[in-house]
């Protein structure tokens, strides 16, 4: 295999064999290397096959515009989130990813920073997912000086919730649906409301569901000590709310023999509320 084109010391275009070509993709795999160069195939990492691969047009015109210390953080953070959740992600996250904290960067050195309605329940129950985040900021700021908001952790950790739920079958992603629409039902017809679809609070409470769904299919059930505190707190302030996701868990537990945690039921009546308070 021979080096077509080096897009970074991370990134080039090979010739195969059979004459097709490829993106192959690994730490410094283009590091001083030209066009013609036979490459180590020690270093081979990630492969795209361009003819079957809508992808690797995308992954191309990222990389060769993607300046080196980008490049370099970017597949140090992969390289920890495959350590770290022993997990082997596919190509496609380098280009997700790729795009992802570029576009970052550029807002944060414009002074622009986004927060996350989903960090306090990526904190919660992807643990693993929100610390390679911050790693990730961490390691993006020793490669290219560039200190990022701390919601920014959450978003590069949902890169790598998703990614691990790629190549579910789908029928898992059937029962995500089926889920979430059953859910929904219930809090209309326990408030006899119709939801306003367009409102951030709805979007949010679709995207929770989402992940809450997931999480049931997946049967990830989160073992964590109770917040007491918190779980008083919502029950009294929302009691309508938290009347509702009671409901819900009990269809959970009844249908998908899924044990709901306290933690959960707080998310959901305060989700639940806010959508309802909409109205």
């Amino acid at each position: 295999m021979k080096i077509g084109k080096v897009y970074n010391n991370n990134v080039v275009l090979a010739e195969a064999g059979d004459a097709s070509e490829v993106i192959v993709m690994g730490k410094g795999i283009g590091f001083q290397k030209r066009t013609g160069d036979a490459i180590d195939k020690s270093l081979i990492e990630k492969t795209f096959v361009i003819q079957e691969n809508d992808s690797a047009d995308q992954l191309k015109a990222i990389y060769q515009d993607l300046p080196q210390e980008e490049s370099d953080a970017i597949f140090k953070i992969i390289q920890e989130a495959e350590t770290r959740l022993d997990h082997t992600f596919q190509a496609n996250v380098y280009l997700t990813l790729a795009d992802h904290i570029h576009y970052a960067i550029q807002r944060t050195k414009e002074g622009i920073d986004l927060t996350n309605p989903l960090a306090f329940e990526v904190k919660k129950f992807y643990r693993r997912e929100y610390e390679l985040g911050k790693i990730g900021l961490e390691l993006i700021a020793e490669h290219t000086g560039v200190l990022m908001a701390p919601d920014e952790a959450t978003s590069i950790a949902l890169h790598f919730v998703n990614a691990q739920k790629e190549g579910q079958l789908i029928e898992e992603t059937m029962k995500v649906t089926r889920i979430v629409q059953d859910i929904l039902n219930i809090v209309r017809l326990h408030f006899g409301v119709a939801f306003d679809e367009d409102s951030i609070s709805y979007n949010r409470f679709y995207t929770h569901l989402q992940y809450f769904a997931q999480r049931v299919v997946m049967g990830e059930v989160f073992q964590t000590a109770p917040d007491t505190f918190l779980l008083e707190q919502v029950k009294g302030n929302y009691p309508t709310a938290f009347t509702c996701a009671n409901k819900i868990s009990t269809y959970v537990g009844g249908a998908h023999h899924f044990q709901v945690g306290t933690d959960e039921i707080v998310y959901l009546t305060i989700h639940i509320h806010r959508v309802v308070q909409q109205k």
